[in-house]
């Protein structure tokens, strides 16, 4: 089976990467905007045609597309993660290789939900934010597309590699600091929030089985379990080996508050709105993930102790 992997380089595509690599049976081409890449394309500024002309050369059995931005403005966002879906769809439809899309979605798709419900995927949508939104058009697209497609709603990802700018991610640099620098205690804001999360591995897992299967529609992949992040502060200072105190910050995140949940302003753009929980989800997410286990055969594996133990180790390399 030859496989078309677009955005190997990302946070969840390089573990996508390797799982498709671990399997005998799939030839994979990786398409991206880096020198790595056996073919360099920007899906948000290319052509449908060019791509179109790759895809009838190449003639891929499964497009995946990891690619997509988390970070920046509206237009931004709308590009990397809208757009560039639409060029995918346009030139697969175009292509007579007939490919399978499996195309990564995400849980801010939702928005908030009702606090103790898991979310199906027959819930409506009601993203909170841009990033949400711009990655809830970008499924409908492709449900819309008329191609062999199938979509995957990944919750909150955790584990190696996990980006410093993530609640985890900053979570795990505040405990590192605190530790280097002898504190004996540390303040933190944004952990009343509560998170299905879900390690990387288990997500390339999942898509590996969607690649294969027959599924379409929406799929969730998460671990049907909502953690709240002051919990997972707990489970990483043990993992860490720190002893000091946590204090939790009252209220919900803002841009004075020294806040795990919240984005770093970038100095290149105006500052961002202060939204109460910046991936636009409320206090609580937590996926129903039936779906998952009767239409692909699959179930996480690695729980969050394990994915936080990664991150930590990850972060005490730099200390």
């Amino acid at each position: 089976m030859r496989v078309l992997l677009i955005g190997a380089n990302g946070y969840l595509g390089r573990f996508v990467a390797d799982r498709l690599l671990a399997d005998p049976a799939v030839q994979l081409t990786v398409l991206g905007r880096g020198d790595d890449a056996d073919v360099r394309f920007d899906l948000a500024s290319g052509s449908p045609g060019a791509l179109t002309r790759f895809l009838d050369a190449v003639h891929p059995g499964v497009v995946v597309n990891c690619a997509g931005a988390t970070r920046g403005g509206a237009r931004e966002l709308t590009r990397h993660n809208t757009v560039a879906v639409a060029t995918v769809c346009e030139a697969l439809r175009r292509s007579g290789c007939g490919a399978r899309l499996v195309q990564l979605g995400c849980g801010a798709e939702y928005g908030p939900s009702q606090p103790g419900s898991s979310t199906a995927e027959d819930a409506v949508p009601r993203p909170g934010g841009p990033y949400g939104v711009s990655k809830l058009a970008a499924t409908e697209l492709v449900l819309g597309s008329g191609l062999d497609a199938v979509v995957l709603r990944v919750f909150s990802p955790a584990g190696p590699g996990t980006p410093a700018g993530s609640p985890l991610g900053r979570l795990a640099e505040a405990m590192r600091r605190a530790m280097q620098s002898g504190d004996g205690e540390l303040k933190l804001g944004g952990l009343g929030a509560q998170r299905d999360f879900i390690d990387v591995r288990d997500v390339a897992r999942a898509v590996h089985a969607a690649s294969l299967s027959a599924a379409q529609g929406v799929i969730n992949i998460g671990s049907g379990r909502a953690v709240r992040l002051r919990d997972a502060a707990s489970v990483l200072a043990r993992v860490a080996g720190y002893g000091g105190a946590l204090h939790e910050l009252d209220g919900p995140p803002g841009p004075l508050r020294a806040s795990i949940g919240h984005p770093r302003p970038d100095p290149d753009h105006a500052a961002p709105v202060a939204y109460p929980y910046p991936d636009g989800c409320g206090s609580w997410q937590q996926a129903d993930v039936r779906t998952a286990r009767d239409r692909l055969g699959w179930r996480p594996r690695i729980n969050l102790e394990e994915s936080l133990a990664d991150i930590w180790m990850e972060a005490a390399c730099r200390i």
